[in-house]
């Protein structure tokens, strides 16, 4: 975790205002949960890194698409790609559907793709724990989206891990 963490130092994540304090007290409580929950390493990383550029619930980047290499440089090919899938997807366009399709839509390019097998899995619980997290730390977005998202994790339970099915179905 240290040179993405140091990374993530070094850039306004530290003070930037987030649900449970800072973005990055919210990164690392990402990373620290898929950690616990046995997830891979490459999907611990994307955990920490998940927001680096931007998501479509976050309008934040802290580094732009022509930057790629230098996150993959940082956490690995594999965690920067999901970091990228991450950042990228089009939340009204995919995850109603996700569980059913394993389609996952670009936001930045308008393209679309097939998920399957621990592609699918590894993106459906980066997806959950996030939500997860935001959730247990702002009672506001608990209030107007929880009762939503935890239905829709229900209906995720079939590609999500065994582990993140169960604490997503608490």
């Amino acid at each position: 975790m240290s040179t993405a963490l140091e990374f993530l130092r070094g850039t306004v994540a530290p003070e930037l205002p987030h649900p449970g304090g800072t973005l990055l007290a919210h990164l690392v409580r990402v990373h620290d949960w898929l950690e616990e929950l046995g997830e891979p390493e490459h999907v611990c990383q994307a955990g920490l890194t998940h927001a680096v550029y931007g998501t479509d619930g976050f309008d934040v980047t802290l580094l732009e698409l022509g930057e790629r290499s230098v996150l993959a440089g940082m956490i690995g090919a594999d965690a920067e790609k999901l970091v990228y899938r991450y950042g990228a997807c089009d939340r009204s366009r995919t995850w109603r559907d996700l569980a059913s399709t394993g389609v996952v839509w670009d936001r930045f390019t308008g393209t679309s793709e097939r998920l399957a097998g621990a592609e699918l899995t590894e993106f459906a619980d980066l997806t959950a724990i996030n939500e997860l997290d935001v959730l247990a730390h702002s009672a506001e977005i608990e209030r107007e989206h929880g009762a939503a998202l935890r239905a829709l994790f229900v209906r995720w339970q079939p590609i999500l891990s065994p582990a993140v099915a169960r604490v997503a179905g608490q």
